[in-house]
């Protein structure tokens, strides 16, 4: 698939996976080897001080910046700039940690995706991870490595929603019993080509992902704003973890979800999906609803609202809190 092709499709508004680097799907998965995804949140008690702790300053601080660059377009050079800024914000928070580490997952172009991983404390299950993702780069639909393309929302908010999320959780000492893995993926406005790459590495080495949850677009209130929800994505996904997630929306959001849908290969949890690995996705709105601005240069801060987003970081803090335990 050439870059003109996926030009094409981003202004036609169809979402893909680019599978050229990545043309067999496994036969089998590791779905009948997965710990049984629960039924209902049990952590609050644990999960409170990390979501009392959450603000929305370091959000907004990141993602002005965030935002400056030209693009964060995966083959361009800004968006091989932005990734190492991001990369040194992320080492900063978990600097002094010895639990907490922070790497590059390098590909083919220079965008890498970065990994952020808090070991657990039992050592038997130190082959399984519970994973929160979000993309970190961006796109203009019409100019893709030379446009304007700030990418405040998409997924701009994404990526400073785990941000957050992981801030607290370093900050407040987090000690999960699995280890916990906080994901910013290249390419993902290319064809899901970071997540593909991470998964694929992650199925070849046996490692068995408890869940995975992806955070895309999370700061667009959209046109009824007394109507504020989460969208919990219901197609292409895992149904039991899809049915997890609406628990901690109830549990530890202070606004409701809405179910919508979004299609085939909308954004990185189904590279996951594609493995046979559980995962879900969460959207600031019903999916029409959802942030008109996109791919272009009107993608700004001034849209958006980091209270909106704070409520995105509380679900994926409930999320890492509470499947990163074993339950009988």
């Amino acid at each position: 698939m050439t870059e003109s092709d996926k030009s094409a499709l981003l202004r036609a508004g169809i979402k893909f996976m680019d599978i050229t680097d990545h043309p067999n799907t496994p036969v089998t998965s590791f779905a009948a080897e997965t710990p049984a995804i629960p039924t209902k949140a049990i952590y609050q008690q644990e999960a409170e001080p990390f979501i009392g702790n959450l603000t929305t300053d370091t959000m907004e601080t990141v993602l002005t910046h965030f935002t400056s660059f030209r693009n964060r377009y995966y083959k361009s050079k800004y968006g091989a700039e932005s990734c190492r800024w991001l990369i040194q914000q992320i080492r900063d928070i978990a600097s002094g940690n010895d639990h907490v580490s922070v790497k590059e997952f390098e590909h083919s172009w220079d965008q890498f995706s970065i990994i952020a991983r808090f070991e657990g404390s039992n050592k038997d299950l130190e082959n399984e991870v519970v994973i929160v993702g979000a993309h970190q780069d961006s796109v203009n639909m019409w100019l893709p490595s030379f446009g304007r393309s700030p990418g405040a929302d998409d997924d701009g908010s994404g990526t400073v929603t785990i941000l957050e999320a992981f801030r607290s959780l370093v900050h407040n000492g987090f000690r999960p019993e699995r280890p916990v893995e906080f994901h910013w993926y290249s390419g993902e406005e290319a064809g899901l080509l970071g997540s593909q790459d991470v998964a694929d590495k992650y199925y070849q080495e046996g490692k068995r992902v408890v869940a995975m949850l992806q955070n895309d677009m999370t700061g667009f209130i959209g046109k009824n704003k007394d109507k504020e929800v989460i969208g919990i994505v219901t197609d292409h996904v895992d149904e039991k973890l899809t049915d997890f997630l609406k628990a901690l929306v109830d549990t530890y959001a202070a606004i409701p979800y809405s179910l919508t849908e979004c299609g085939y290969a909308c954004s990185d949890h189904a590279s996951w999906r594609k493995l046979g690995f559980p995962s879900a996705f969460t959207i600031e709105s019903e999916f029409d609803n959802s942030n008109p601005y996109i791919h272009t240069t009107r993608d700004v801060i001034e849209n958006l609202s980091f209270d909106h987003m704070k409520e995105f970081a509380k679900v994926a803090v409930g999320f890492a809190v509470e499947l990163s335990h074993v339950r009988d």
